[in-house]
């Protein structure tokens, strides 16, 4: 028989889905496109992850039936084959129990990634720069888009700050995972003595809303600065204010823009991540996990960190939330976190 778990989770999903159609039916709701709009959003949502699960129980129910025939005369000549099933449906829960635990609000969305160094100068810019990488090396080899809004390098070596956004189904539902202050510990290549150093970098996660989400924001609560762009761009970066700086006065939220050469593009760019992460902090606070959110307020230092990557004396990845650790640190920092990310969303179920 098909895991309980499975079975329950079908038949639940087929109850919403019953109450849902049956409100649809309603000439109420066809009179609120509002309403309508968010019930057949709700109806999409449960189809898409109901038609997994239905092929999970058939293929068990066969599977079942399969393993049947291994009782009967020369029955084992199927058992090499029943074997290769089973491990496939055993990768195949694997994937949909990791599609179902992103069934958040705004898991779908694309994500939006703000990377902050701790204290610490050259050190710490130099591993925000490291993890922009992680990510970016992530993202590629699951055929995701980035692009850079804001970027700030560092005199030296790092960055100061960047801010990209990550485009490609479930990128925020992932991504979340990432959200807290990463540490680092190894032997300085900027200094002399060698000595080892501890650096931490904050990572902020939001999901990029939709067009058809109202996020409110009035134009007297929001403060826009214009100022000349830095970094790579020629002439026209050091001539024209086309760099764009946005806060939102009632949350103290500071967006800023500079990867286009259009002011309008930059202002435009900064309102969408300005609007994203209002809604963020408004879903939040609907689910009561604002406490549980990394923040612009929590301290980029030792003992808030989610995960440790440790260079000397020994190598090794530990995640503090799950315990996960991984010995081969060089593939964890070209992108290979999948296992960290699966483990918190399964810790969080």
């Amino acid at each position: 028989m098909p895991p309980y778990e499975v079975i329950f989770d079908v038949a639940k999903r087929k109850d919403d889905l019953v109450l849902i159609e049956k409100e649809l039916s309603s000439a109420e709701v066809w009179s609120s496109p509002g309403k309508l709009k968010e019930l057949q959003k709700k109806k999409a949502n449960i189809l898409e992850n109901l038609s997994p699960l239905e092929s999970a129980i058939k293929r068990a129910s066969y599977l079942e039936d399969s393993i049947e025939i291994l009782e009967e005369d020369e029955g084992e000549i199927f058992s090499e084959e029943i074997r290769r099933e089973l491990d496939g449906l055993k990768s195949y829960l694997d994937d949909v129990e990791l599609r179902l635990l992103l069934s958040g609000e705004a898991d779908k969305n694309n994500a939006i990634v703000t990377i902050h160094p701790g204290a610490g100068g050259v050190e710490s810019q130099d591993w925000a720069q490291m993890l922009m990488r992680m990510y970016f090396r992530w993202a590629e080899t699951h055929d995701y888009k980035t692009e850079i809004a804001d970027l700030q390098t560092g005199e030296e070596a790092g960055i100061k700050g960047v801010t990209f956004t990550v485009a490609g189904p479930y990128a925020y539902g992932y991504l979340k995972a990432e959200a807290g202050i990463h540490r680092l510990v190894r032997i300085s290549p900027f200094d002399a003595n060698k000595r080892r150093h501890t650096s931490f970098a904050a990572v902020l996660i939001y999901p990029e809303i939709e067009d058809d989400i109202v996020v409110e924001i009035r134009d007297e609560d929001l403060k826009i600065d214009t100022y000349r762009s830095s970094g790579a761009g020629g002439q026209h970066v050091n001539k024209v204010s086309s760099a764009v700086r946005i806060t939102h006065l009632p949350t103290g939220i500071i967006v800023a823009c500079q990867s286009e050469r259009s002011q309008l593009r930059n202002r435009e760019l900064a309102m969408k991540i300005v609007r994203s992460r209002i809604y963020d902090l408004t879903l939040k606070s609907r689910e009561k996990k604002i406490e549980g959110f990394i923040g612009d307020k929590k301290d980029i230092s030792w003992g808030n960190q989610i995960r440790s990557y440790t260079l000397q004396p020994y190598r090794l990845v530990k995640d503090h939330r799950t315990n996960v650790e991984m010995g081969d640190v060089d593939s964890v920092l070209d992108g290979r976190i999948d296992v960290f990310i699966t483990a918190y969303l399964k810790s969080i179920r």
